[in-house]
């Protein structure tokens, strides 16, 4: 049986129609589905999830340019670099196993370019010329910018290419670009009292990532190469204090990075402990993220002799 011709006219024209509505069907879904993943307490089983998840999802955002999509991947791929892809870098270049932490380390920094790549088409193509033109024209361009959101993860995303393309400096030179952005991003957030977010736990982190994120630049090299260990402290404490010290990724990195910054190693070893100590389930609702934080206290730990020699 065929359809009348004015029939077949009406049904291919609304195939673009079905699309996107099946489109913005799946990303409500996936958006409150997400908790799912953030109360994981299995970190393996989350490890062999995420990357095929990530890739369906932007498969459908492929299929239709979905915003919610763009902007569960965009977050994703900064999630997965950071918690599942770092974390196998770090187990190799604690093994000294230098070839597989390069490649490791090459996977983390196409991870974190194709979230700071989706960030970017939120901020629009002026924001995304003038971020890599002159630093006049990028200060301009990043104190203008609002969106919270965007800014974050392209900030995020910038960030973690550089922490692994250290050896070039033409990557390092957009190190005080990302500062400029996380900085901005704090300015923008005083607005935003982490009483405002109510039971919102996603808040509440986008909240703190400015501040870890720059506790992270300040203490990534020696006092004498411009390293700030008291402002770099100062950062995560700030994360620790907006999420009500539940979140214990903040902890663990004040205890490692400025611990080995200052060699301090009853900072390192006291907070690590504490760490520990605290039951990742303390905050439920972001159970991954504190596995993840144990899973790194365990590992600095086991090597506290040979850092500390």
């Amino acid at each position: 049986m065929r359809l009348p011709l004015a029939l077949l006219a009406i049904a291919v024209s609304g195939c673009g129609v079905v699309e996107h509505s099946a489109a913005k069907t799946t990303a409500n879904i996936l958006e409150k589905a997400q908790p799912s993943l953030q109360r994981e307490s299995d970190y393996d089983l989350a490890a062999k999830a995420v990357p095929g998840a990530l890739k369906t999802i932007e498969g459908f955002y492929v299929a239709d340019e979905n915003p919610q999509l763009r902007a569960i991947i965009t977050e994703g791929y900064c999630q997965y670099a950071t918690a599942f892809v770092e974390d196998e870098w770090e187990v190799a270049k604690f093994a000294g196993k230098i070839d597989d932490a390069k490649y490791i380390s090459g996977r983390a920094s196409k991870m974190f370019a194709r979230c700071m790549n989706y960030a970017l088409m939120d901020l629009g193509s002026g924001f995304q010329k003038d971020i890599f033109g002159t630093p006049e024209q990028a200060q301009k361009r990043i104190m203008a910018t609002d969106d919270r959101r965007a800014l974050l993860w392209a900030a995020a995303g910038l960030g973690g290419m550089i922490n692994h393309n250290l050896d070039r400096a033409e990557m390092v030179s957009y190190l005080p670009i990302v500062k400029m952005m996380l900085e901005h991003l704090v300015d923008l957030n005083k607005s935003h009292s982490p009483a405002s977010c109510g039971s919102d736990s996603n808040c509440l982190v986008h909240l703190a990532l400015p501040h870890i994120a720059l506790g992270m630049v300040y203490s990534a090299a020696s006092k004498e190469f411009g390293g700030k260990a008291d402002v770099a402290t100062a950062e995560f404490q700030q994360a620790l204090q907006i999420t009500g010290d539940k979140m214990l990724l903040p902890r663990v990195l004040w205890a490692y990075r400025v611990g080995l910054m200052t060699g301090d190693r009853k900072l390192f070893h006291e907070q690590l402990v504490k760490v520990l100590e605290t039951d990742p389930a303390v905050w439920p609702e972001q159970r991954l993220a504190n596995e993840v934080a144990h899973r790194r206290a365990r590992r600095y730990l086991s090597h506290e002799k040979e850092l500390f020699q």
